[in-house]
């Protein structure tokens, strides 16, 4: 049997045995016949928003105008999202200041390349953006505290705003629920304390705290908040098939059309777990499979469809290594991940320390199955993060024998691990 998983901006393929291949999980969104181009699916959400004014009329009597817009670690279209948002808005207020806010939450900065890959020249030319500094104190404002407890601090544009609104994109997410909608405020242009206050371990050990799960979910219930608070009026999100096109599009109140997103999403996305002793997924590719940091989230849905023991073998070019030095250190040491998750447990809310959360759910993960990473990354790094390094799903799936003690395990296969949800 031949497989192909995304693996940076190609594909990584190999063969696995047709006798083992237990079922090959994917989701419905590439089958899926979107009613229009993707223009059209933009236009038709900004002609007809949930539960809002048109984006024109909003904008009528707004001066200060902030777009928050994603990074560079999603591949949201940007190109085709924020140009007729900001015609919509012209069309209400020629003379609105208006401001693209690049939401980084923790991420390191944009760099020029990737705006211009994201945006395009001309909106680089034109537009103003600003790149959102999480430690920045003097760009950052007080609006209350969040349902957590957490002290709530925004980028202090966006607190000064006359109207606030954003673009994105839904995807399964493995403790927020889903992304998009209110994600764009918190953790998008928060300060740090206010994302570690919602990131606590506390809220990442919760049950519902998991991929497809709003209801009761503490740390959504904080994003909610935290939009309504910085008064996000306006979104415009998509959802995007695994060539990163828009197969639909939802626009207008934050929390509305957000929730009519999800619902689309999980009707394509949701399945039921094929529990096997070896699980091979992706983490869907570039943007999304940068670095180890981020490939946590595609190991977070080969968890819920690999036995305890067993081993998830994940595809992830990882071409910027870990992702985060406090993420890496936290597994170069000689502490076992049991130990670590524990220690991590016992971290009060107020003193969450940065990449916590990540490292919380790769412990948990470690805790419970061996995990295999084809990569580009450095084999030590690899190692030193308590993971096994290949190079081709061939060697992984030997590496995977000797660790099972047999060569007869069989295999689920989950080609795109950040597309579904179990």
């Amino acid at each position: 049997m031949n497989i192909s998983l995304p693996y940076g901006k190609g594909f990584l393929t190999g063969e696995l045995p047709d006798s083992r291949v237990a079922g090959i999980i994917r989701s419905h969104l590439d089958e899926y016949q979107p009613t229009g181009t993707e223009e059209y699916l933009v236009e038709q959400a900004l002609l007809n928003p949930i539960e809002s004014l048109p984006l024109q009329f909003l904008a009528r009597d707004a001066k200060k105008i902030i777009i928050i817009a994603s990074d560079h670690t999603r591949p949201v279209p940007s190109r085709l999202l924020i140009p007729p948002m900001l015609r919509e808005i012209r069309i209400g207020n020629p003379t609105a200041d208006v401001t693209i806010l690049i939401a980084t939450g923790c991420h390191r900065n944009t760099t020029k390349e990737e705006l211009r890959q994201k945006f395009g020249d001309d909106i680089i030319r034109h537009e103003k953006i600003v790149i959102h500094d999480c430690d920045d104190s003097q760009n950052l404002s007080l609006l209350g505290i969040l349902p957590s407890g957490g002290e709530f601090r925004v980028n202090r544009m966006v607190a000064e705003a006359d109207l606030v609104v954003s673009e994105g994109f839904i995807e399964p997410h493995f403790f927020a629920g889903f992304s998009g909608g209110r994600k764009s405020i918190l953790p998008g242009v928060c300060s740090r304390e206010t994302i570690y206050a919602n990131h606590c371990s506390k809220f990442i050990a919760d049950d519902h705290a998991r991929y497809g799960r709003l209801s009761n979910n503490p740390i959504h219930r904080d994003m909610i908040f935290a939009a309504k608070k910085a008064k996000l009026k306006f979104i415009l999100n998509v959802v995007l098939n695994s060539k990163h096109q828009i197969i639909h599009a939802f626009a207008g109140d934050c929390e509305k059309a957000h929730l009519a997103g999800s619902a689309f999403l999980s009707s394509l996305c949701q399945a039921k777990p094929l529990i096997s002793d070896i699980v091979i997924t992706s983490n869907n590719g570039y943007p999304l499979d940068q670095n180890i940091y981020q490939a946590v989230k595609g190991m977070a849905t080969a968890e819920m469809t690999c036995r305890e023991k067993g081993v998830i073998i994940i595809a992830a070019r990882c071409e910027d290594g870990h992702g985060g030095e406090n993420f890496f250190q936290t597994f170069n040491n000689d502490l076992s991940p049991k130990t670590i998750l524990e220690n991590i447990l016992r971290v009060p809310q107020n003193q969450t320390q940065a990449d916590q959360w990540q490292s919380q759910i790769f412990a948990r993960i470690l805790s419970r199955n061996t995990i295999i990473l084809i990569s580009e990354a450095d084999s030590l790094i690899v190692r030193k993060m308590r993971m096994l390094p290949a190079h081709s799903l061939e060697e992984a799936v030997t590496l995977a024998d000797c660790v099972l003690g047999h060569s007869h395990g069989n295999i689920t296969v989950v080609p795109e691990g950040m597309s579904c949800m179990f």
